[in-house]
This record gives structure tokens, C-alpha cells and sequence, in this order.
């Protein structure tokens, strides 16, 4: 392996940040692009009927912004667009978006699945970094600029007369590899075009097309543009981070401390090679600081199983928040901590969270805590005391738990293994029978 063929990230020079001395206070717009980048990136991508029921469950989980296809790649998408308008499944306060290329033949197939929409984005790009203006597209950078200029033009002037509220959005394409002077200059002449006005603002989106640098540098750039776009109080910053480095939640949330009042992912990160923002995590960090998240979490197992029926994929068992034993222990240490951290919640009836290894209340999406502390070899006395009094409503005293958890220790290492919760049963009767208790 040689090292040496890789370059390193270019850091933003002579920048004073701000960002970070801010703090989040409250969640961003979330664009859910589960329907687009998410469906293309499945093995087999959903049909109509899949995407109808992957929408409603958007819809039901709070989303107000769904890109729900790319008309122009896709009979299935064009006709899926216009089955959700014309069947009316959008609810009045939720906006649709449609991903377009910078061609005229596609933006107008674009603005013909569109119609009837009463709240529709239409979310333009074309890729602006070196590499591909060079050796992909063979043009210079004047001729780059021109072609997202005279893109929008054509796409203001396609939906002149449409008849529901319009946003247009503008994606510099691989922002993330693009020099930042040219993707301001790019940026600063679409929405010279746009115009846009504090009451009809238009969307600035900035990806992370290819995660090649770390949060914060990520940051300096989306701060940097903030700074220096035109128009600034008529703009929605909006960030689209991938998850090639494995950091596009610190990606997204540092974005947002930099000016981002928008963000664009996918449930649990689906998405191209390592997948996109995992808007799922995203949120549940916003919800765990004790600020509304704006997005119903509790039925976060529903959605789950929804996910993985659909699009075949699976949610780790570790998956922040949402894995199956997200919430277990299985160290004796740490089963004791969260035993003694319940009881003390319990007996104080204290009103905020705090208990240890648990960063949420299991019960807040709807599980019970059956699962919180399993008894394996590595269990002890605080894990068996924890389900003898959670679930046979018993206190046993610190001698008893010792003796017991010392026979729940022989017994799993016997048989190499967890021991269920009818083993624990009948271990703890026989554990009685013979104390006479």
C-alpha cells in the first residue's frame, strides 16, 4: 500500500470560525432523500407501490421535504410523481423535490411530473470540481458557470406558470472536491438568476458528494460560503453529506453549527458506497440533548421494520439509538451502574434522564427493558439483582446476589452461552428451594 499517491485535504487558510462557539438549539429542516439517492443505491430499486408506502412513512414520521425521484432517469419515477400528485397523497404542508441534471430536455420532463404539485423543489446541479470539468465534460470553467446559468434560466422560465409554490435549489454537484472561490462564483451567479427574497427564499445545497475531509474542515467550508453568498437572508444553506470517512452525522452537525439550516439524508444511511447522512442518527443526537427533534421518533421500530422489508437491507444490531441491543449490557460493571441508576431514577421521580450507559429512555420508542440487562459470563451480581427485581418484582439482598449471580456465572459458562430469561427462572426457584426462601 502506498500512502504517498493520496493527497491531503486542503484546509480553509486565514479563516477566523465562529462556529465553533455556537450551539444547536433546535433541529434543522430535514430533506429526506430516501425515494432518490437511497432507491438508487438498493440492489433492486422499489416499485411504485414500495415507494407509496416508504412515502407514507415519511409523511407519518414528521418529514416535511421528500425527494421523491428523478423524472428524467426513469419511467418509474416520472409516473411515481405524478401517482402522488394526482392521487393527492401529499399533505398541504409538505414539499416534494425532483433531482435535475443541468440539460433542457430534462428539465422539462422534470417540470411535466411535476405538475399539479402545490408545494415543489426543484432541486437543479451540475458537477463543478476540476477534475471533471477537465477530463468528464472537457470544459472550462467560464463554460461550467454558463451551463448552471442558463440551466436555471430555462427552469425559471419552464415554470412561469405553474400553479403551486415553487423553491429552486441549486447543488454545486461535488462541492466537496471543488476549489471554493469557484464554487462561490458558481453559486453566487445561479442566484443572481434566482433572485430570491426573504419571503421567497431559494436553497444553496453544498455536498459532501465524496467524504474526503474531516468534520470540521467540512465545516470552515460550509461557514466560508455562508459568509460570503449573496442575497444571505434569502438563502437556505443546505448540506447533502456522504458517509465515505464513516462521519457525515459529525459532518452534518458541525454544517449546522457553521450556518446549515437544512439538511438532506436518508433513514439509517442508505446511499452510494458508504451511504449517505443517516438522518435517523442525526436526529436522535439532536432529541438526546433535550430539544425537539421535530421528527416523531417513537415509532422508530415501525419504521425499522418498514425499512428492511422494503429495501432489503438490515439495521446493525449496534445502530445507535435503534439497534436490537443498542441498549443491552452484558457487563457485570456496567448492568450494576444502570441497576443502580434505575432504582435511583425510580425512587426520585426525577424528571431528567439520567441514568448510565442508557443515553435515552428505551420506553420513549416503545421498548421495555426486558432487554437492557442479559445475563451472560461476564454478568454479575448488579445484572441478575436488575431482573430478579424488574421482572419477579423481588429484592435480593447483596449476599443473596452474590451466591446468585456466582451460580448465573457457572451456569452460562457451562453451557457457553446467554442464558434466557426461563433459564433464569428456574435457576432463581431452585436458588429459593434450596435458601428456603
Amino acid at each position: 500500500m502506498n500512502y504517498k499517491k493520496y493527497k491531503q485535504y486542503p484546509i480553509v487558510k486565514n479563516f477566523d470560525r465562529k462556529w465553533p462557539n455556537n450551539e444547536l438549539n433546535k433541529a434543522p429542516i430535514y430533506c429526506s432523500v430516501d425515494l432518490r439517492d437511497g432507491n438508487q443505491a438498493l440492489v433492486n430499486p422499489l416499485s411504485i407501490e414500495q415507494k407509496l408506502r416508504y412515502f407514507k412513512t415519511l409523511i407519518r414520521m414528521g418529514f416535511k421535504h421528500i425527494e421523491v425521484s428523478y423524472p428524467s432517469a426513469s419511467q418509474t419515477d416520472f409516473d411515481f410523481t405524478r401517482k402522488l400528485i394526482e392521487e393527492k397523497h401529499i399533505p398541504n404542508d409538505v414539499y416534494i423535490q425532483v433531482l435535475i441534471p443541468a440539460k433542457k430536455e430534462w428539465i422539462k420532463r422534470s417540470v411535466e411530473a411535476m405538475k399539479g404539485a402545490k408545494k415543489a423543489i426543484f432541486h437543479l446541479y451540475n458537477p463543478t470540481n476540476e477534475f471533471q470539468r477537465r477530463v468528464v465534460f472537457n470544459k472550462t470553467d467560464k463554460q461550467i458557470v454558463q451551463m448552471a446559468v442558463e440551466n436555471m434560466q430555462y427552469l425559471i422560465e419552464q415554470t412561469k406558470e405553474f400553479d403551486g409554490e415553487v423553491i429552486y435549489e441549486y447543488s454545486p454537484e461535488s462541492f466537496s472536491q471543488t476549489n471554493l472561490e469557484f464554487a462561490l462564483e458558481i453559486c453566487n451567479e445561479v442566484i443572481k438568476v434566482v433572485k430570491p427574497t426573504p419571503n421567497k427564499k431559494m436553497i444553496i445545497n453544498l455536498p459532501n458528494t465524496l467524504e474526503a475531509c474531516s468534520a470540521n474542515i467540512y465545516a470552515d467550508r460550509i461557514e466560508w460560503m455562508c459568509n460570503n453568498l449573496l442575497y444571505k437572508d434569502s438563502i437556505i444553506v443546505s448540506v447533502h453529506p456522504h458517509n465515505d470517512r464513516g462521519t457525515s452525522v459529525s459532518s452534518a452537525e458541525l454544517a449546522v453549527l457553521a450556518g446549515a439550516s437544512r439538511v438532506e439524508g436518508t433513514l439509517f444511511g442508505n446511499g452510494e458506497r458508504a451511504g449517505n447522512l443517516d438522518l435517523v442518527n442525526f436526529a436522535f443526537n439532536i432529541y438526546s440533548n433535550g430539544i425537539d427533534a421535530k421528527l416523531d421518533l417513537s415509532i422508530i421500530d415501525e419504521v425499522k421494520k418498514m425499512y428492511e422489508e422494503l429495501t432489503s437491507l438490515s439495521v446493525p444490531l449496534r445502530h445507535p439509538y435503534v439497534g436490537e441491543m443498542i441498549f443491552t449490557a452484558f457487563s457485570g460493571g456496567h448492568q450494576d451502574a444502570i441497576k443502580k441508576g434505575m432504582d435511583y431514577q425510580r425512587q426520585k421521580a426525577l424528571e431528567t434522564w439520567s441514568v448510565p450507559y442508557l443515553p435515552i429512555d428505551p420506553k420513549d420508542i416503545k421498548r421495555d427493558y426486558e432487554k437492557v440487562i442479559r445475563v451472560n459470563s461476564q454478568s454479575g451480581k448488579g445484572g441478575v439483582s436488575f431482573i430478579i427485581s424488574e421482572f419477579f418484582n423481588e429484592n435480593l439482598s447483596k449476599q443473596d446476589s452474590i451466591a446468585f449471580g456466582q451460580i448465573i456465572k457457572e451456569e452460562s459458562d457451562k453451557l457457553q452461552s446467554e442464558l434466557s430469561k426461563t433459564q433464569i427462572i428456574n435457576l432463581y426457584k431452585e436458588f429459593k428451594k434450596a435458601k428456603n426462601i
